[in-house]
Parts: C-alpha cells; sequence; structure tokens
C-alpha cells in the first residue's frame, strides 16, 4: 500500500540534498509533489524525475522568501492537483561567522529564507488546509536551535521554526490540521561546505526522508506539535521550551533575593553551559 495516495504536497527547497530526497521519497509512495527550488533549473531536474519513475510533480522556481511568491506556490499545487494536503518548509540557508564578523546582509538572508519563507508558505497552506478540513505541515528545525557556535543567525532561525511548529500546532488542531517539525542530521551540501561539521557520508538525506513521509501520511494521525531528531539510525524526541521546577515566588524581589535564589534552589535547574552542549 501507498501511505501517500490520493495526496498532494509542496516541498520546499527541494532541488538538492534533503528536499530532493523528500521529494522523491513522498512521490514513490504516491503523492503528487510540487518540487520547490529558487534554483529553478535543479526543480525542474527533480520533477523530471520524479515522472519518468512514473510518478506526478511540477517544478516551482520561485523565493519562499517573497510572500506572494510563496502563496503562489501553494496556489499552483491547487491548480495542478486540485489541494494541498501537505507542505514540508525544507528551504534553508546557513553561514558561520564569529559574532564580531557576522554580515549583516548574511544575516537578512538566513532570517528571510528560514523565518519568513515557512511563515509565507505555513500562513498560505494553512488557509486552504482549514477551507479543507485538514493537512499536514512539517517544518524542517536543526538541533542548532539549542545555541550552536558561529552560528547566531541560523540558530535564531531553527529556534523560530521550533516556536512556530508549536504556535501553529495549538492554532490548528481543531481544524484538523497537524504541524510537527524534524530535526535531521544528513550529509548534504550545506554540511560539506561546513568546516566544523563531522564528515558522516553515510548519513545520507534518504535514510532521514521516511520520517517526513510518515509525518505527511494518515499513519501520524494524533501526533502535532513535536520535534523529532532523526539521522537514520538513530530517532528521539526534542523538548520544547517549558518551565522548570520549582516556582519560587514572593511579594517582591531584591537583587540579593534573586542572587540567593540561583544561588540556591534555582542552582540544579540550571542550564549547563553552551560549551558543553557543542564542541
Amino acid at each position: 500500500m501507498s501511505l501517500l495516495n490520493g495526496k498532494a504536497v509542496v516541498i520546499t527547497g527541494a532541488g538538492r540534498g534533503l528536499g530532493r530526497a523528500f521529494a522523491h521519497h513522498a512521490a514513490s509512495q504516491g503523492a503528487a509533489v510540487v518540487v520547490n527550488d529558487i534554483d529553478a533549473d535543479v526543480a525542474h531536474v527533480v520533477a523530471g524525475e520524479i515522472r519518468e519513475r512514473g510518478g506526478r510533480a511540477v517544478a516551482n522556481g520561485r523565493s519562499v522568501a517573497d510572500a506572494e511568491q510563496a502563496a503562489g506556490l501553494i496556489e499552483q499545487c491547487v491548480a495542478e492537483f486540485g489541494a494541498i494536503d501537505g507542505l514540508v518548509n525544507n528551504a534553508g540557508v546557513n553561514y558561520r561567522a564569529e559574532p564580531w564578523a557576522d554580515d549583516p546582509a548574511r544575516m537578512r538572508e538566513v532570517v528571510e529564507v528560514n523565518v519568513l519563507g515557512p511563515l509565507f508558505c505555513g500562513t498560505s497552506a494553512a488557509t486552504v488546509m482549514r477551507e479543507q478540513g485538514g493537512g499536514v505541515i512539517v517544518n524542517v528545525g536543526s538541533g542548532s536551535m539549542i545555541g550552536q557556535r558561529r552560528a547566531a543567525a541560523y540558530s535564531a532561525s531553527k529556534g523560530a521554526v521550533a516556536s512556530m511548529t508549536a504556535s501553529w500546532a495549538a492554532d490548528l488542531a481543531g481544524h484538523g490540521i497537524r504541524v510537527n517539525a524534524v530535526a535531521p542530521v544528513a550529509w548534504t551540501r550545506m554540511a560539506r561546505n561546513d568546516p566544523s561539521v563531522v564528515q558522516t557520508p553515510e548519513h545520507t538525506p534518504e535514510r532521514v526522508a521516511p520520517l517526513v513521509t510518515y509525518l505527511l501520511s494518515d499513519l501520524s494521525a494524533g501526533i502535532t506539535g513535536q520535534i523529532l531528531r532523526f539521522r537514520g539510525d538513530i530517532l528521539c524526541v526534542l523538548r520544547q521550551t517549558a518551565i522548570k521546577d520549582p516556582v519560587l515566588e514572593r511579594d517582591s524581589w531584591t537583587v540579593e533575593d534573586i542572587a540567593a535564589a540561583l544561588d540556591g534552589d534555582l542552582r540544579e535547574t540550571l542550564e549547563p553551559p553552551p560549551s558543553a552542549r557543542w564542541k
């Protein structure tokens, strides 16, 4: 049985790497796919590959960072396939720099593609899915959301993806729309261009793709608001930001009271320093 028969999905950034693997795997499970990539040539190549294998696919070369073009991407899916059942917000960019050497233009690009892109596509998709009575949104996050060295803009963008996932999951559950995120580990062009990433060529995008197909399928009914970490051999759930116990209460707090609390009852709740989380 094909898990996505009769479903139409949009996958952004699908010309290479993870997005290409997601598109091929979804199509192999019966989905009709809109293959989006800012590089229109590679989008057409991937769509052609899917059609050559007997699947249904069309290409889209528009930028998700532009609200009108993002809306047009969703409209194309409905026009071509009659509905939009799934959206995978995969398009993203990354770069590394020391905090004092961050480039404003590159920081803006990261935020526009990694944050505004999913927001524009997601809100447009949610509008149609709400009218249809259901759908699935899968956001592509990253473990860097907990804070990664020399990657403040990228880490901030993926923290935003985690937050929008939780927010949309709460808002859209009553409309039959599930929203989850994946935090994949894969050896992609982005990883190869990052000198700080340990080479793991065995962790291919194709090994990650089944997780996205699962989330797009009815097998994941009832799963929403989750962030799943996956690399093909390990799978775990990432915790969202939450209040830790104990919660201390006083009528008013002095500086000395705060110091005593953080040196006393709250000391064990403090997070380890970033250097202990990221090497």
